[in-house]
């Protein structure tokens, strides 16, 4: 989920050739309720944003595992790491 708009999410998933959906949260009330939208700090500057989490949901609704602080490299070999030992 991604507080782009529709229209941008829609011509980064044709850039990248995605085959599943993506999310949009302009307002950030879910990004918020994630706890993913906190204050950053970038070349002296104070700011709110989105802070990098990946949240893995149950088929029951309910999360079940959370990775704070993602960084995009390697981050899917962990998590399929993780799904191989479940």
């Amino acid at each position: 989920m991604s507080a782009d708009p529709v229209k941008a999410q829609a011509s980064f998933k044709a850039k990248q050739n995605l085959n599943f959906p993506l999310l949009s949260d302009a307002t950030h009330k879910t990004i918020e309720k994630f706890g993913a939208w906190q204050r950053k700090q970038f070349m002296g500057r104070t700011f709110m944003g989105i802070v990098r989490s990946s949240f893995l949901i149950g088929k029951s609704g309910k999360i079940e595992h959370i990775w704070p602080l993602v960084k995009s490299k390697g981050h899917p070999a962990e998590v399929l790491k993780h799904l191989s030992h479940k």
